[in-house]
C-alpha cells in the first residue's frame, strides 16, 4: 500500500449554471482518517466527494493530496479510488476479472493482475468465490467485491458514496464493523458519504456535517454529539432540543435567553444582550418530575410517549417551546410513568444547556 496522505480541500466551489451546489468550502482531512461527509439530500456531500475523485470538475478552489495539487488530474492519476453506491460490477465477468479490471486498463499482464486480484479477494474473505459472477453473490458479498476492485490500485484515499445504503439493517451493522477494521488495517484515509447520523457516529474519526453546500461543523463524533456548533447540527444529529430567543443578560460564562411568549432560560456561553440566538439542551439529560432551578426547566404538557425498548422518548410542549424531547431510560420512565395530556415538571443542569454558534437565522 502507498503511504497515507492528507487531503486538503481549499476554497472549493461547485456551480451548475445558476445553482451553487458547494459554497467555497475548506477542509483538512489528516492522513489515515476515517472521514464521514454527513448531511441531508442535496447538501453538497456527494458533489464534494466526486470533486475529490475527479468525476466532477471544480468550479473554483483546489484539492491537494499530500503535497500534490490534484485539481486538474484525471481520476486514474489522483491516487484516489472510488466505490460507487451501485457497486457498478460487470455482470459478465467473474470476480477475479471484475477486481482486476482497472489493472487490465493500465496494461498490467494477465498473470500479475489476476494474482493481485486474488490477494484482494482473500483480504475480503471472498477467495472461495473467485470464479463466480456477481449475480451469484449476496449484497454484502457484492459490496466487498466493489471494495476489492477499488483497493487494487493501492490508493492513498478510498472514496465511498453511500456504500451501505442498499443493505438490510443487520448487514449494514456488520459491514460498518468490516469497513472500520479494513480502514484501520490499511492505514489510508476513507472519505464516506452518508445521510445516516448513526453510521457516521459509528465509523468516523472526523464527521463533516454539511448543509446547503456549506460545512456546518467538522469535528470528532463526540464533539459533534456533545457540542454541536449550530442549530442545524443540533437538530440534524437529533440529540439536542433547540430553543430560540433573545439574550436578556449574561454573567460568569452563562446567558439568559427569553423565548417569545414563553419562559426565560439559562445557557452556558457568551453573547451580547439583545442578540437573537439559539441554545441547545441535551435530550438524554432532561429529568422528569421534581423541582427544577430557575431558567433550567419548565412545566410541560406531554404530547407523545414512544417506547423504544432501552429508552422511552417523551415529547412535551410548554413555556413557548414546542416539541421538546426527553429521552429517559426505560427504568426511569416506568418508575414514574406519565401519560399524554399530563403536565409534568422537567429540568436539566446548566452544563447540558449550551449556546449555539452565531446569530440565529
Amino acid at each position: 500500500m502507498n503511504k497515507a496522505a492528507a487531503i486538503d480541500i481549499a476554497g472549493v466551489s461547485k456551480i451548475y449554471g445558476s445553482t451553487t451546489a458547494v459554497h467555497n468550502i475548506s477542509l483538512k482531512i489528516p492522513a489515515g482518517t476515517y472521514c464521514c461527509l454527513l448531511g441531508p439530500s442535496g447538501c453538497g456531500k456527494t458533489s464534494t466527494l466526486r470533486m475529490i475523485a475527479g468525476h466532477e470538475s471544480i468550479s473554483s478552489g483546489d484539492v491537494l493530496l499530500g503535497n500534490t495539487n490534484i485539481t486538474d488530474l484525471p481520476p486514474a492519476r489522483r491516487g484516489t479510488a472510488m466505490m460507487f453506491q451501485s457497486y457498478a460490477l460487470f455482470p459478465h465477468l467473474d470476480l477475479i476479472d471484475n477486481v482486476a479490471f482497472s489493472l487490465k486498463m493500465k496494461g498490467v499482464d494477465k498473470q500479475t493482475r489476476q494474482a493481485k486480484a486474488l490477494d484482494m479477494l482473500r483480504l475480503m474473505q471472498l477467495d472461495p468465490y473467485a470464479s463466480r459472477k456477481p449475480a451469484q453473490l449476496s449484497g454484502g458479498q457484492q459490496q466487498r467485491v466493489a471494495l476489492a476492485r477499488a483497493l487494487i490500485t493501492d490508493p492513498e484515499v478510498l472514496l465511498l458514496d453511500e456504500p451501505l445504503s442498499a443493505l438490510d439493517p443487520f448487514l449494514k451493522i456488520r459491514m460498518r464493523a468490516e469497513l472500520k477494521k479494513l480502514q484501520t488495517s490499511l492505514g489510508i484515509s476513507f472519505v464516506h458519504v452518508t445521510h445516516s447520523q448513526e453510521e457516521a457516529m459509528a465509523l468516523a474519526d472526523l464527521i463533516v456535517v454539511m448543509n446547503d453546500g456549506r460545512i456546518e461543523q467538522a469535528a470528532p463524533p463526540r464533539a459533534v454529539f456533545e457540542r454541536p456548533a449550530t442549530a442545524f447540527v443540533a437538530r440534524f444529529m437529533g440529540d439536542h432540543n433547540v430553543i430560540s430567543g433573545r439574550i436578556i443578560g449574561s454573567s460568569d460564562g452563562s446567558v439568559a435567553i427569553s423565548v417569545a411568549g414563553g419562559a426565560d432560560f439559562l445557557a452556558s456561553g457568551i453573547a451580547e444582550t439583545g442578540e437573537v440566538r439559539d441554545m441547545a439542551v441535551r435530550t438524554d439529560r432532561v429529568r422528569i418530575g421534581g423541582a427544577f432551578s430557575e431558567g433550567l426547566g419548565f412545566t410541560g404538557s406531554v404530547t407523545n410517549v414512544e417506547y423504544r425498548g432501552a429508552t422511552v422518548k417523551l415529547t412535551l410542549s410548554g413555556a413557548g417551546v414546542q416539541d421538546f424531547t426527553a429521552i429517559l431510560s426505560e427504568s426511569a420512565y416506568f418508575a414514574h410513568p406519565v401519560k399524554v395530556g399530563e403536565a409534568v415538571p422537567l429540568g436539566w443542569d446548566l452544563a447540558d444547556a449550551i449556546l449555539l454558534g452565531g446569530p440565529a437565522a
